[in-house]
């Protein structure tokens, strides 16, 4: 089945660019990404004194020759990476004024970031949350397991408060093994908490990267005449003059913003606020280019 979210011209463009682990990753099929665990191939790490039993092809004789010592080469073996797609599915995710909707936005992202992990040998992964449910989708490798993310993510229904919160505390005793994880939410929730959660996943040493949708109206917020504004998470409302309320209300946005980006810096997670009128393929771009090793391998 062909999917809206899905341009098969932007994948192979992205494609062009690996999708790197920042950091070593643990996995059990050979892959591109380093582990912490010590292996006999790839990437040299460092040396370490030989002990009886080591196999005795891993020594080093020139650093004997040196040091009168007998030394063993270690290295860093490859794994796979696992990717998670954590999309927030409350109901502030369907909010649109003039561009797509930020649960359009996130389909996009998700679906585009899944197939090229998928496509380059690696895992990956999806998380929807709300307040009542939570689908999760374990990394996987094959192609009809990215058939069903595919699947999942043009059924989301947004609707309720947010599950941000609980849902990454779950994942984050859930899942077994190091993996990178996007989420992709509007952040409507309590940031104390939030840096609970991240700093949560950031002890289990997963990878995280925060992709901040807002409509660029919840940022600008330049509405010309007396509105009814719903919050559509819990359907409460109130008609306001925006004339009057603008200034107050950009500044509280402009607060907000700031609050979010330094939970993101003191739990030690990426952050990038995105706004839906910009192009996804720019965004994934820049955000893949960024965690390509400078000057070579990691």
């Amino acid at each position: 089945m062909d999917y809206s979210f899905i341009d098969h011209q932007v994948i192979a463009r992205l494609g062009a660019i690996p999708i790197e682990a920042r950091q070593p990753m643990l996995g059990n099929a050979a892959g591109r990404h380093r582990s912490p665990l010590r292996g006999s191939s790839v990437e040299f790490a460092e040396y370490r004194k030989y002990v009886q039993g080591d196999d005795t092809r891993r020594l080093d004789w020139k650093a004997y020759a040196r040091s009168d010592r007998y030394y063993i080469k270690e290295f860093e073996a490859d794994t796979n990476l696992r990717a998670y797609m954590f999309v927030d599915t409350s109901g502030s995710m369907e909010f649109s004024f003039e561009s797509e909707t930020k649960i359009e936005y996130a389909r996009k992202l998700a679906s585009t970031l899944a197939y090229l992990t998928v496509d380059q040998g690696d895992a990956a992964g999806l998380s929807l949350v709300n307040e009542k449910t939570h689908l999760e989708m374990p990394p996987r490798r094959k192609a009809s397991h990215l058939q069903n993310i595919f699947k999942n993510l043009h059924e989301i229904q947004p609707k309720g408060e947010t599950g941000l919160i609980q849902g990454l505390h779950d994942i984050a005793e859930k899942i077994g093994s190091r993996a990178m994880i996007v989420v992709m939410s509007d952040f409507f929730c309590d940031l104390e908490e939030l840096k609970d959660a991240l700093q949560h996943l950031r002890h289990k040493k997963h990878d995280v990267t925060l992709f901040h949708l807002m409509d660029p109206q919840e940022i600008s917020f330049e509405f010309e005449r007396p509105h009814r504004f719903v919050d559509m998470e819990d359907n409460t409302s109130v008609v306001a003059e925006p004339t009057i309320i603008a200034e107050e209300y950009r500044e509280a946005v402009q607060e907000f913003l700031s609050e979010i980006k330094t939970t993101a810096f003191d739990a030690n997670v990426a952050y990038r606020l995105i706004t839906t009128d910009e192009n996804y393929e720019d965004v994934l771009s820049e955000f893949l280019l960024d965690r390509v090793p400078k000057g070579g391998k990691q």
